[in-house]
């Protein structure tokens, strides 16, 4: 079929609507094009015509051109023109001219609109250097962010710089509804696809010291991740220095993936191992999720690296002694990595670091007393004692809790039970399976609804020695939260009637609803975003920090426990911490605080929880109180 050759008017109209296609720029020469065609035009029939004036000389071509141009640009110029003939003229020029300013002040109020929008969108590239990247809008993002608020107290001009799929605009509102004061840190927001390398080039990922991966709630999120994690180490624009990442991925199956893809620059976070180790030991030790809270978060005491030549050839144990009011908890070795709680005689090198509890960075002091008298009279060690059959009991059920019974496994007697109460269907397959990797405890399902207290009565509450609270992943937010609030309240309820204190530690999706903590009366509250959120933060300011928490969340190694203080020291005589950090010394522990049990439940008082107390004040402790160590069991 032989093709019709297109007319010259088509090509003309195509030509022309190319042009106008360029932008703003192009308009506005069309538009400065047309006036000045028109003015001539005007212009040479005013000089032909011998137009004018009455009383005036006849205009030649190029002044009668410039009295067109002046009247299309000012309406008023014709105002005082005479003769009939040449002031309709004029008039129509002045019409004309209005149509055509018209036109481009409506361009050019368009064209700024448009770039203020674009500006607004976050668009424009980031100029910071030395920031924290946040990759991902996510609800963990205000943790992070009033962390590192907080870490950043004592510098100024740092900045986090966040790449999110929302608009600019909003994310900006949202942190200031939620942080309201950031202190010294400044808080840039960007739009973009995390996945796109194109937009993460406009954070300056390049300049950043750190940079956060979040994982998204999506099906399938680790690998949104990964690829984000590609997208900054492939980047052909990359620098040639490592990058600090962090990153969170959910399922273990995922993890040598994401460590082929990202090497030694990255630092993976596996949130629902931490939160499934954190959930079964805080179960059987009541206060450890303060505990880890407290050393997790920047408002308190953190975990400081630090080299001290005073110690190079003395031993480990001498070291516990010599900070009035910091922890030591471990060694950095320079050779060989990270060990906590290392044995008492090891002889610290030039090159290894301290690794201490501590509210800052710089009271990382040496000020104890090694020569402090220890009062060896009321130190006492009692008898171990035997880990009993245990009774576990699970209230609601997600995708964490096969992971938190086997962690479970690597702490229960043989014989222990566990048995889980949830209003779902078809996990008979899942236990199942969970058995047959069972060696010390059996589960048991029993279908229920655990906000009806009738199924709470029917399987016995009070015979179990710890119970689990596990949020339903496939509700709303708030109405899974309100479910495990209804359910803490029976249990309330159950506990106040039969006198006997339930050791409950309970999942919440909304650290909002935490503060509900006084009424409903548990033990111990996880909220999984915070704790993740907590962890990713730490990690973004110091990436060693991984070995320290895989050493504490680990069943093997040494761990962090909640221990009498009978365990220690004689009840009822006062003492200093001098005296606790010794005894637990003599049993290869390391001692770095306490909880008083009648502040348990108040918050004021941190829940009774110390870490890092000053070791020189004095105290007395009841028999209920507990002692906060590091030891291997």
């Amino acid at each position: 079929m032989k093709l019709k050759p297109s007319t010259f008017y088509e090509r003309l109209r195509y030509a022309f609507e190319q042009t106008l296609s360029r932008g703003t720029m192009a308009l506005i020469s069309w538009l400065a094009v047309i006036s000045a065609g028109f003015a001539f035009v005007v212009g040479s029939i005013i000089s032909l015509f011998g137009i004018s004036q009455p009383g005036t000389e006849d205009l030649s071509w190029l002044e009668a051109w410039w009295q067109s141009m002046t009247r299309m640009l000012d309406p008023g110029t014709f105002g005082d023109d005479t003769g009939w003939l040449f002031r309709a003229i004029m008039l129509f020029v002045t019409l004309t001219g209005i149509m055509i300013l018209s036109s481009l002040i409506g361009i050019v109020s368009t064209a700024f609109k448009n770039k203020v929008d674009y500006l607004r969108r976050g668009r424009s590239t980031v100029l910071e250097k030395n920031h924290t990247l946040v990759i991902r809008w996510s609800p963990k993002i205000f943790t992070i962010i009033s962390e590192l608020v907080i870490a950043n107290e004592n510098q100024s001009g740092l900045s986090i710089v966040i790449l999110g799929e929302k608009d600019k605009v909003e994310m900006e509102e949202e942190i200031r509804a939620k942080i309201p004061n950031t202190g010294t840190t400044r808080i840039i927001c960007r739009n973009g696809q995390p996945l796109e390398l194109t937009d993460i080039e406009t954070v300056n990922p390049h300049s950043a010291r750190s940079i956060i991966i979040i994982s998204p709630d999506v099906p399938n999120p680790d690998t949104h991740v990964i690829k984000s994690v590609l997208a900054l180490i492939n980047n052909p624009n990359r620098k040639d220095e490592k990058y600090h990442i962090v990153a969170e991925i959910k399922d273990e199956a995922n993890i040598e993936a994401a460590e082929v893809a990202g090497g030694d620059e990255v630092t993976y976070v596996l949130s629902f191992d931490v939160v499934a180790k954190v959930m079964a030991q805080t179960a059987r030790q009541s206060g450890l999720s303060i505990v880890y809270t407290e050393l997790l978060d920047y408002s308190g005491d953190e975990i400081y690296f630090q080299e001290e030549p005073a110690f190079v050839g003395k031993t480990f144990r001498e070291s516990l002694f010599a900070y009035e009011d910091s922890a030591v908890i471990g060694l950095q070795f320079f050779d060989k990595g990270v060990l906590i709680n290392p044995p008492m005689d090891t002889i610290i090198r030039k090159g290894d670091k301290i690794i201490a509890v501590s509210e800052d960075d710089d009271t990382v002091v040496v000020n104890g007393e090694n020569a402090h008298p220890i009062d060896r009279s009321i130190i006492k060690h009692s008898k171990t004692r035997e880990i009993p059959a245990e009774k576990t009991l699970f209230l609601g059920w997600n995708e964490k809790g096969g992971r938190i019974i086997n962690e479970l496994e690597l702490y229960a007697a043989p014989g222990s039970q566990t048995v889980i109460l949830a209003d779902m269907e078809n996990l008979d397959s899942e236990i199942d399976i969970l058995n047959k990797g069972l060696n010390n405890q059996t589960v048991s399902f029993s279908k229920g609804n655990i906000t009806f207290r009738s199924a709470l009565d029917e399987i016995d509450v009070p015979s179990f020695d710890q119970i689990i609270i596990l949020s339903y992943n496939n509700l709303e937010i708030q109405e899974a939260d309100a479910r495990t609030l209804i359910c803490l309240l029976h249990l309330r309820n159950i506990s106040d009637k039969t006198g006997k204190h339930l050791n409950i530690v309970s999942e919440m999706l909304d650290v909002r609803n935490q503060s509900l903590a006084d009424v409903a009366r548990a033990d111990d509250f996880i909220v999984s975003d915070k704790l993740i959120s907590l962890m990713l933060t730490q990690l973004s300011e110091n990436k060693f920090l991984k070995d320290v928490f895989d050493d504490f969340f680990d069943a093997e190694g040494a761990e962090i426990y909640l221990k009498p203080v009978s365990d220690y020291v004689q009840i009822g005589a006062e003492t200093d911490f001098y005296t606790i950090l010794e005894s637990a010394a003599q049993l290869s522990e390391i001692a770095f605080g306490y909880r008083i049990q009648a502040d348990a439940h108040n918050e004021e008082a941190f829940f009774g929880i110390a870490i890092n107390p000053k070791k020189s004040n004095k105290i007395i402790f009841k028999p209920e109180d507990k002692i906060i160590v590091l030891a291997e069991d």
